[in-house]
């Protein structure tokens, strides 16, 4: 996520991390590490607010088709591992330069847990540099927010951390707090048990979940809930979680999470957690795609969009149960998958609620925006800092935006619905830009390669060149490119769709032409 709605903070801070250290992830996957798979994380934790402080065990469940002599996870060096078992043997490991290293030789298990303690990375610009976020609310209540993306898990727990390893069984997260506080976490509330003055939350998910939607918010909070008709026929808990001193908000924030969940699956398809829940929970900073539990913190700002209430970062974020959840890539260079697609979905509520009008205009607003600095997709084995800019945002979203005015709406819609619904590219098989492209060349029937190859992958964009051709004759052409778009021209007798390329085509019009007058395309004119 990092929203679009703070892009412009993003350009303007340089990266900088707690304790000095950048916790980028992702680039080429280490050898060691593709040598097993992970299957599931049981993160069991106590959190300290006075101290900012964890201490726990976290037991990795993995598979592997070899004999390995090493496990190496993540975990930052700033926490100390204090034991590593397996089958309650005690386990030689090392735990330096961010890797923990576990010496599995001769053993037999499929499981490890991890011992671990620590005072917590604190979170600098969350959640585009992120950590933990230690805060007091308004009643002087302790609050603490977890924001990862730009690190991934290593930050809170040992991990196989890398973008392509989702746990295909999921988590199970057990986290003890001081009463009387709260924590909401991913997937369904199995328990809670009382001890003294602490209590502990047992949260679980069996659906495979990216490493950096694995997330837990502690805080005083004010609940509202509903049942949720999905779609799918599925009744579906929806929850929101505010501060106290904002429960006069909650029921209304519980039905913009409604409107925007329904407006989601009219053009996604179903909601993709039914056994788990819909859910927000308030945090101390702007907001994160933590599945079934995203975060929120846009102070409520509601905008009236047709007949019903509009909260961009809750619906950007809630968007990304569809991509970024449920279709995840595993290498950042196809990040914009991720982001331009849910950002277009932001689009998709103002044509919803607001109508064509309301849609151009944003579409026509962002465009402005968009300077063509860098592809949208980066190099194959990209980290997280090297894909992530704004165009994979605002340029992404206008690539869906084009092959919508290309296609139709009969082709297009029908089209990324199916998309968001294949299981070549579900919860645990991943997708990449090569799998988008043929997808939609193959569901359409379309030959899209240079449309794609122009967009996605370069800075160019098609330059309009119109030349008077007699009294009543023009020559339109698009330079700059060797293929061919169809685009919508205004004559003096209407709108007309022609196949336009760097050859000119001879138009008859008694006033100059206008070339993608409603603005379709990325074009210079």
């Amino acid at each position: 996520m990092k929203t679009i709605l703070s892009i412009c903070i993003l350009l303007l801070t340089s990266v900088s991390f707690a304790f000095g250290q950048n916790w980028d992830w992702g680039g080429p996957i280490d050898p060691l590490q593709e040598k097993f798979e992970v299957k599931h994380y049981r993160l069991e934790l106590e959190l300290f607010p006075e101290s900012k402080s964890i201490k726990g065990k976290s037991t990795v469940t993995f598979s592997t088709n070899t004999q390995l002599d090493t496990l190496r996870l993540d975990l930052i060096d700033e926490y100390k591992v204090t034991s590593v078992q397996a089958n309650g043997v005690e386990m030689e490991f090392s735990h330096k330069s961010d890797l923990l290293d576990i010496l599995i030789t001769d053993c037999s298990c499929d499981a490890v847990e991890i011992f671990y303690e620590g005072i917590t990375p604190i979170a600098i610009n969350p959640p585009w540099e992120g950590g933990f976020t230690w805060k007091k609310d308004n009643l002087g209540n302790d609050w603490m927010g977890l924001s990862s993306q730009g690190e991934g898990a290593k930050i809170f727990m040992p991990a196989l951390d890398h973008p392509s390893s989702e746990p295909s069984e999921g988590v199970d997260l057990v986290i003890t707090v001081p009463k009387p506080y709260f924590v909401a976490a991913n997937g369904v509330l199995d328990q809670v048990k009382q001890n003294g003055k602490k209590q502990t939350y047992y949260w679980s998910t069996d659906y495979p979940i990216n490493n950096y939607g694995i997330n837990f918010t502690m805080g005083i909070f004010h609940e509202e809930k509903q049942t949720f008709t999905s779609v799918s026929g599925d009744q579906i808990p929806m929850h929101v979680w505010v501060l106290q001193e904002n429960k006069d908000k909650a029921q209304d924030i519980l039905e913009v999470l409604k409107v925007s969940t329904e407006t989601h699956e009219k053009y996604f398809g179903a909601y993709p957690w039914p056994n788990d829940k819909v859910a927000i929970v308030e945090t101390p900073y702007l907001g994160m795609e933590h599945q079934t539990i995203n975060a929120y913190g846009n102070f409520y700002r509601f905008v009236r969009m047709g007949s019903v209430n509009y909260d961009n970062l809750l619906h950007h974020e809630l968007g990304h149960e569809w991509f970024g959840n449920k279709v995840s890539v595993g290498d950042w260079a196809d990040f914009w998958i991720h982001e331009g697609i849910t950002a277009y979905g932001d689009w998709l509520f103002y044509l919803e609620h607001g109508g064509e009008e309301a849609y151009f205009e944003k579409v026509n607003g962002t465009l402005k925006s968009i300077s063509h600095s860098k592809p949208v997709a980066s190099p194959v084995n990209s980290t997280e800092e090297e894909a992530y800019h704004s165009e994979i945002y605002t340029k992404g979203a206008y690539i869906m935006h084009s092959l919508r005015g290309i296609l139709g709406d009969e082709v297009f819609f029908p089209m990324l619905k199916a998309f968001a619904n294949d299981p070549r590219f579900t919860y645990e098989n991943q997708v990449n830009t090569r799998d988008f492209i043929d997808f939609v060349n193959s569901f359409t029937g379309e030959d899209l390669e240079g449309f794609f190859q122009l967009y996605l992958y370069s800075t160019n964009i098609p330059e309009v060149k119109i030349s008077k051709k007699g009294n009543k004759g023009f020559e339109v052409s698009l330079q700059g490119i060797d293929f061919q778009l169809p685009v919508e021209v205004k004559t003096d007798e209407g709108i007309e769709t022609m196949r336009l390329g760097r050859k000119p085509v001879l138009i008859n019009s008694t006033t100059q032409p206008i070339v993608d007058p409603r603005g379709w395309l990325m074009l210079k004119k």
